[in-house]
């Protein structure tokens, strides 16, 4: 195809290329391709509502680029077509997640987050596929993104066929679940689109059943400002008092509603070894990761996710577990350490979770 003008692809040179797309991405390590068109459908007026209910929290950000969610040619001038890909995650050889939940002297770290930071693994391979894209037919419009911009990457993917968004808001596929990364390519290629696939949730609520915050108002409804994920993540000031002793031992992210969704039976394990667990993070006890000091943190979560809350937030998030874990000197002693922490955000929660551990036989069977 070198040397013809992209847009003026023929139709059956439009199903060659797509499929030469297709084969690449495999070849790339992901496990799914869908494209579609550069329109979030019914989304936009989901997004609108999200918003106008402060269900965003402290996240003005989405606010603030709402209409380049809504409208990706805003984003992206001249965008035809969006191929969407996917890349499972779920660690190979990391512990068993309910055996860590069970075990509150242990840390629970979201399973996206135990190895390297998905973000420029992606980005490189999208970025692998433009330049094959651009050897096969010449230079074309395009923009790689994975997270990294404001884009309704879930909404797109189900546009392209890759999945449907399930009632916990994740996306979700018959045959990977959806322990998996999503990547966009913007193009202005005139590709032909994917059908879109049924929801297959059907009367199952196993995962807004078991939040441990209660942060789902019904299906498809998240409350952010009550989800463990954005509390331990995105979330920079005080975690509200009630909330606390609702989140356990997770100190970065929740993966609750993923456990138990019937459909990650099907879910694959990464074949990428950039998303092994590093440092034992899969099994580390809090009063391990509590002694880390700034110097320590910042080496053992470079190249990670983890790494963008800070150590002051680390600190804030591992001490409400151990707060709501058992009361031993051991525990206590932790805590001591770090009650003259400069930073009064982790003051206050180590005091919280000083509180608790001294009032433990009385809050028995909280």
């Amino acid at each position: 195809m070198t040397g013809i003008v992209p847009q003026s692809l023929s139709q059956s040179q439009r199903r060659e290329l797509t499929s030469l797309i297709r084969a690449w991405a495999g070849e790339l390590g992901f496990q799914a391709v869908g494209i579609s068109p550069a329109d979030v459908g019914a989304h936009a007026e989901h997004l609108e509502r999200w918003l106008d209910s402060g269900s965003h929290g402290d996240m003005q950000w989405m606010r603030d680029r709402a209409a380049l969610r809504r409208d990706p040619s805003l984003l992206v001038p001249g965008v035809q077509r969006i191929i969407s890909l996917r890349m499972d995650y779920l660690p190979p050889d990391s512990a068993d997640p309910w055996q860590i939940l069970a075990d509150p002297a242990r840390a629970y770290v979201s399973r996206y987050a135990l190895g390297r930071d998905y973000h420029k693994l992606l980005r490189r391979r999208i970025q692998q596929l433009a330049n094959r894209i651009e050897a096969e037919v010449g230079p074309f419009g395009y923009r790689a993104f994975t997270d990294s911009a404001p884009v309704l990457e879930k909404a797109l993917a189900e546009q392209a066929g890759l999945g449907w968004i399930g009632k916990h808001t994740n996306l979700l596929a018959r045959e990977a679940g959806s322990w998996f990364f999503l990547g966009e390519l913007f193009t202005d290629l005139p590709l032909p689109v994917d059908d879109r696939v049924e929801a297959h949730c059907g009367s199952c609520t196993a995962c807004l059943d078991i939040c441990p915050t209660r942060a789902f108002r019904g299906p498809y409804d998240l409350d952010a400002r009550r989800c463990i994920s954005y509390l331990t993540i995105e979330h920079q000031g005080a975690i509200p008092e009630p909330l606390r002793p609702l989140m356990g031992n997770r100190i970065y992210g929740c993966d609750d509603c993923q456990l138990v969704c019937p459909w990650n039976r099907f879910a694959e394990v990464s074949v990428e070894p950039d998303f092994l667990a590093r440092h034992g993070l899969d099994t580390a006890s809090l009063i391990e990761l509590f002694a880390w000091d700034e110097p320590s943190f910042l080496d053992r979560t470079a190249g990670m996710a983890i790494r963008r809350i800070g150590h002051e937030r680390w600190l804030r998030n591992i001490a409400v577990a151990l707060g709501n874990g058992p009361s031993s000197a051991e525990a206590l002693a932790a805590l001591g350490r770090r009650s003259d922490h400069p930073s009064p955000l982790v003051r206050e929660h180590v005091a919280w979770a000083l509180q608790r551990l001294i009032a433990a036989p009385k809050r028995a069977g909280e």
